[in-house]
């Protein structure tokens, strides 16, 4: 094995395994380096595609100081992960020699990456709901905002038939579909719904009535009574929802003594 690349210039270097370990760590410093400073640069551009809405790669180069070539790299990278879209500029003088000019856009991914204020224009619009129309608002409000999401699931649950537990399968994989990240399982007291995500957890956090909603949604749509248990919401790590009165699956008992148990038979 030659050696001299890694620069060991002496058989007593062989065994110096610092040296092996400088150099690997002087390589690894150098990509990490390399990685952390392409994420800024692509960091960069992103908010700057943010801000003018489009740009060239040259204009986009003159802005950061960079080469449109460099630029155009960190493009490349954002078309594969599906960041940004090319689009040909529109120019009414004539066309010149080369490749058409092209400018890029955000993609709607690349935008939902960007701090959003959902919670609290949400959060801001039932407490003056509740200033207008009391309590009472924010619970109609919330009843009417699972309206949609009952009629999916409802949807969904239409071959699970009456009992409870298969729908609640059924739902629970309806519910994953939206991004609850839902599982149902069967217990010693019945079964139970977990939403191991909650869309709305930082304004549910402040009115429950969005909690109650879906719970009454869950209840409809199982056909029976449940009770939730625990929310994300009010800190739990999981939204929990008892399912009451589901049988639990029961093995028969073991013959008496370790003998087997035989069919009687009679003569006809």
């Amino acid at each position: 094995m030659d050696h001299r690349g890694a620069g060991l210039r002496a058989s007593a270097e062989i065994r110096n395994v610092g040296v092996v370990k400088n150099e690997v760590l002087i390589r690894t410093g150098a990509v990490a380096s390399a990685t952390a400073s392409d994420g800024r640069t692509r960091d960069r551009v992103a908010q700057l595609l943010l801000e003018r809405g489009s740009a060239t790669a040259a204009e986009l180069g003159a802005c950061l100081g960079l080469s449109p070539a460099a630029i155009r790299k960190h493009l490349d990278a954002m078309l594969a992960e599906s960041l940004v879209e090319a689009r040909e500029v529109r120019n009414s003088g004539p066309r010149g020699r080369g490749r058409p000019a092209k400018t890029f856009v955000l993609t709607a991914a690349a935008r939902e990456s960007f701090p959003h204020f959902y919670d609290g224009i949400a959060t801001a619009a039932l407490r003056w709901i509740a200033q207008q129309h009391g309590p009472e608002g924010v619970t109609a409000f919330a009843s009417a905002q699972v309206v949609a999401l009952e009629e999916r699931c409802r949807a969904a649950l239409e071959e699970a038939g009456d009992d409870p537990m298969a729908r609640a399968e059924a739902l629970a994989e309806a519910l994953t579909a939206e991004g609850y990240a839902a599982n149902a399982s069967t217990i010693a007291t019945g079964g139970q719904l977990c939403q191991h995500h909650c869309p709305v957890a930082h304004v549910a956090a402040e009115f429950p009535q969005l909690c109650d909603a879906e719970t009454e949604v869950i209840s409809r749509l199982i056909g029976t009574h449940v009770q939730r248990l625990a929310t994300i919401a009010h800190g739990d790590g999981v939204c929990t929802t008892h399912i009451p009165g589901i049988p639990r699956p029961t093995s028969p008992p073991p013959p008496k003594n370790g003998m087997k148990t035989a069919t009687l038979r009679t003569n006809k």
